[in-house]
């Protein structure tokens, strides 16, 4: 049972340190909406998500009020868009499209799933649907995509991820006027989940029942003013001290998961822990790791401690909610977050360091901006190493990387709001050509061999 004053123990968290719900995102399933035709199945999808999801943004409202959390992002996440257009992969525009009208009609913010799992093999009419992608995210406004290219009891299919650098290159193409915007919506990950309520890589798994509310709370400015309450504390009492404030945040995402799926008519799925950060001061994961002690997030210890905030979080949060999933832990996208943001700058922090960043905390290489003139060669071998990683460590990772056209090193891109503004990094100049046109599959790890 809730006791509904621990929850009201945070509110005075809420004004001075960015506390908040980060999102309510409902999943559907859509394999009933499968039709004769693509026009078809493109109306009961489209029928689906306005039905199923039409009073999301009011119930959002009503909750934020009633319990005074503000709740920042309403969003719908549907069954992998490649299945519903298998039999007309030719024609995944016309899903892609009534995805987003239905998405713009219900008023959330984002609607996720025009995915593709491709882990181990490719079919004729998966590769079709990928080859969708660049298109479709260019002609859409708040549809999101991603694509599974590894797991750890698969291995890495290397033919995808050469297809994934090209998708990416095509994608920021499309949307130069943009910045490349297409490519924050696309994402490319290893052992994706079939719970995670965060965008771009939201989708909802053939494993879930029909309608499912997740929910992704938030709180980096909450666990930040919580360390510098103790500046004294080794770093046992550091880790204790996010643990308990990781406790609390989680238990406000657990009522609100709860009352939301109950109004909604839909089944409670996960709370997700993540510490996600936004581009407000006040509000930065790497702010975190620089009160732990730190000149700058990004010199010698960062991954050290990034590891321990990641591991406190999701002890205490586990305590917390009956149901933890989704990818829980911290993000470090670098457009997100203020204080990433200006190690970058500073030169402090580069794609090297995030790598290893990735190997202890959730996700991967998020929101990352490099040259445009960035061979395609190259990000498939950005997305490989990163795979890898998740592969080997049996955890999730991704690759949410912008070629920004036109852009060179010293130069940023700036998407405004949540998405915020990203320093041009820069990679390797050696060339990975040869190495991704080898193809094939990079064989699962034998500790994967577990039945």
């Amino acid at each position: 049972m809730f006791n509904t004053g621990e929850v009201l123990e945070t509110i005075n968290m809420i004004e001075r340190e960015h506390l908040d719900i980060r999102t309510v995102t409902m999943g559907i399933s859509l394999l009933p909406c499968i039709g004769g035709t693509a026009k078809k199945t493109a109306e009961n999808v489209y029928d689906t998500v306005c039905k199923r999801a039409e009073n999301i943004v009011k119930v959002t409202a009503d909750l934020s009020r009633e319990y005074g959390i503000p709740i920042v992002n309403k969003r719908v996440s549907i069954t992998p868009a490649s299945i519903i257009c298998a039999p007309f992969a030719d024609k995944s525009y016309l899903i892609g499209k009534a995805l987003d009208d239905a998405a713009k009609a219900v008023g959330v913010d984002f609607l996720g799933g025009y995915s593709a799992l491709v882990h181990k093999g490719m079919a004729d009419y998966e590769k079709r649907f990928i080859e969708s992608i660049p298109e479709v995210l260019a002609d859409t406004e708040r549809l999101c995509s991603s694509v599974n290219i590894g797991s750890s009891k698969s291995g890495i299919n290397m033919d995808a991820v050469k297809l994934m650098g090209e998708i990416v290159k095509q994608t920021a193409e499309k949307t130069k006027k943009s910045g490349g915007f297409g490519c924050a919506k696309l994402v490319v990950f290893c052992n994706a989940v079939e719970d995670n309520p965060f965008m771009a890589g939201a989708f909802h798994g053939v494993g879930e029942s029909g309608t499912v509310i997740n929910v992704g709370v938030s709180g980096p400015g909450v666990v930040q003013h919580a360390i510098e309450s103790i500046p004294d504390a080794d770093l046992s009492e550091l880790a204790e001290m996010i643990k308990r404030t990781a406790f609390k945040i989680t238990r406000a995402g657990q009522l609100i998961a709860r009352e939301a799926a109950k109004r909604l008519n839909a089944e409670f799925g996960i709370v997700d822990l993540s510490l996600a950060p936004t581009p407000a001061r006040g509000d930065s994961v790497a702010a975190i790791l620089e009160e732990m002690g730190l000149e700058s997030v990004g010199t010698h210890g960062t991954t050290a401690c990034l590891a321990m905030l990641n591991d406190a979080v999701k002890k205490g949060g586990v305590m917390a909610s009956s149901r933890v999933g989704g990818l829980s832990g911290a993000f470090i996208p670098v457009s997100e977050d203020i204080g990433m943001i200006e190690a970058a700058e500073r030169g402090t922090l580069c794609i090297d360091k995030l790598e290893a960043m990735t190997a202890v905390c959730s996700v991967g290489l998020d929101m990352i901006a490099v040259p445009g003139d960035t061979p395609a060669s190259t990000i498939s071998a950005i997305i490989a190493d990163e795979a890898a990683i998740g592969m080997i460590n049996n955890k999730t990772t991704a690759v949410r990387i912008i070629p920004a056209p036109g852009k060179k090193v010293g130069d940023e891109v700036n998407f405004g709001g949540l998405l915020g503004r990203a320093p041009i990094m820069p990679v390797h100049k050696e060339g990975s050509d040869k190495f991704i046109k080898r193809g094939g599959l990079i064989p699962a790890p034998i500790h994967s061999n577990k039945n």
